[in-house]
């Protein structure tokens, strides 16, 4: 009996409280209901006289002033119901919507973790799920794309690393031509180096890194790597049509055979990098580094490098036809056997023909890459230097 009383004592209190609750809520409605009569009954008849400040009015017009009154106090009642009622809503809507915001935040947040746990698998498919989940998030979400974008290159950097490591990469002396697409040799590193190439267009940080990679034959075509460091990479036979790489960092990167017609390298240092035999017909080139490159048999065909710097490059044999170098530094450059035409233009003062330029016709407009083979398979043909 003894252990049954705490809990009577619990039941008591809570039906005391129930009760006083009722009594309350009781109390407020009288006070509610007399609050109405005051200002329906007695407010209008005070209102009334007080305007009327003693003077003899007939009944019937001091009736009617007494309903205006009311008919005035009632639109603003029914006024304040409306605005509570749309307040109500608004606010209710307000926790609607941040009730909305914290599930769909905890389902992205899960979403987010079983995309990482997939990558550290061991089944390539896997892999390329998680790196394309990573990849729809980041499309979804503005607040994960910066810390999806730094896991897609530390992805990359330590999967493809230069150079190569593990069995399965073909050694850094294999020849160019014998070496398969990144797309076929590691599937998930080009999914990984494509998606950063999409993301990157609308990222907030300034720095990414992917430096010291093994991206031979990569498809980069279209994609932009604005302000990417790509020091001391090897992105031989790469193709990179179109792509926008203003203000990278290609320190000692090799570039050898790279498809770079059209592409934008505006601003980006290219000291000590390997360009030999590189396509880089109508590139926008324009106040480039190219301190000590080697540039050999590279073609600039009608490429803008106004205001480049190619101080001590090698140009020997580099195809300069139709090539703006106009305000270019050219100091201690190598131009024998370079070609050059009637449109290329020079800086002022520089004497081509001194430098071991050869003249020669123009070659007219620029193929269309349809009909060229993809830059990330095409053969590469031996460099004669």
């Amino acid at each position: 009996m003894g252990m049954g009383e705490p809990g009577h004592g619990r039941r008591a209190w809570r039906d005391r409280l129930v009760r006083l609750r009722a009594a309350a809520a009781l109390l407020i409605g009288a006070a509610g209901l007399v609050v109405l009569g005051t200002v329906f009954v007695v407010l209008p008849g005070v209102v009334v006289d007080h305007d009327l400040a003693g003077a003899s009015v007939a009944a019937q017009d001091r009736l009617k002033a007494v309903n205006d009154v009311r008919t005035t106090l009632l639109q603003v009642v029914g006024g304040l119901v409306v605005l509570f009622g749309a307040y109500a809503t608004w606010r209710q809507l307000r926790v609607s919507q941040d009730g909305l915001r914290a599930t769909q935040e905890g389902y992205v947040t899960d979403r987010f973790s079983r995309a990482v746990d997939q990558l550290g698998s061991d089944k390539l498919d896997v892999r390329i799920g998680g790196l394309h989940a990573l990849w729809r998030i980041a499309e979804q979400s503005a607040r994960d794309r910066e810390a999806i974008i730094s896991i897609q290159a530390a992805y990359l950097r330590t999967h493809v690393p230069w150079p190569p490591a593990g069995p399965e990469s073909p050694a850094a002396d294999v020849p160019i031509n014998d070496i398969a697409p990144l797309e076929t040799r590691a599937a998930d590193a080009q999914v990984a180096l494509t998606a950063l190439g999409v993301l990157c267009q609308h990222r907030e940080q300034s720095w990414v890194n992917l430096s010291i990679t093994d991206l031979r034959r990569a498809d980069c075509d279209g994609l932009w790597f604005p302000e990417v460091n790509f020091d001391r990479a090897c992105m031989e036979a790469a193709g990179l049509y179109h792509a926008n790489l203003t203000q990278a960092s290609l320190v000692s990167v090799n570039l050898r055979h790279a498809d770079l017609t059209t592409a934008i390298l505006r601003r980006a240092r290219c000291v000590l990098a390997d360009l030999r035999g590189a396509k880089l017909a109508e590139t926008d080139l324009r106040d480039t580094d190219f301190t000590e490159a080697d540039l050999r048999e590279a073609k600039l065909r009608k490429a803008e490098a106004h205001g480049a710097v190619f101080r001590r490059a090698d140009l020997r044999m580099a195809d300069l036809r139709g090539t703006d170098l106009s305000g270019a530094d050219l100091a201690g450059a190598r131009l024998t056997g370079a070609l050059a035409s009637e449109h290329t233009r020079w800086p002022a003062g520089f004497d081509h023909s001194a430098a071991g330029v050869v003249d020669t016709d123009d070659p007219g407009p620029e193929p269309s890459p349809l009909l060229q083979p993809p830059g990330m398979t095409w053969q590469a043909p031996p460099l004669r230097s």
